[in-house]
C-alpha cells in the first residue's frame, strides 16, 4: 500500500500507532472511535482503522 511506497519508516509508524492505541485502550479503559473517510480508508484499514470500538465510515469510502 501507500505506506510501503513511502518507505520502511512510514510502515513502522503504523505499528507504533497500533501499539499505542492498544496501550491506551487497555490502561485508560476508554473507547476509541475510528472514522474512515475516502480516499484514506485503504491504508488505515490494515492497521489502526479497524481497532476502534466504534467504527464510522463515509458512504463509498474505500
Amino acid at each position: 500500500g501507500a505506506r510501503m511506497q513511502e518507505g520502511s519508516l512510514s510502515l513502522m509508524q503504523m505499528a507504533k500507532i497500533s501499539a499505542a492505541l492498544y496501550d491506551y485502550h487497555a490502561n485508560k479503559k476508554l473507547f476509541y472511535v475510528s472514522i474512515l473517510t475516502s480516499p484514506t480508508t485503504g491504508g488505515v484499514t490494515a492497521s489502526f482503522g479497524m481497532l476502534g470500538d466504534i467504527i464510522i465510515s463515509e458512504p463509498n469510502a474505500y
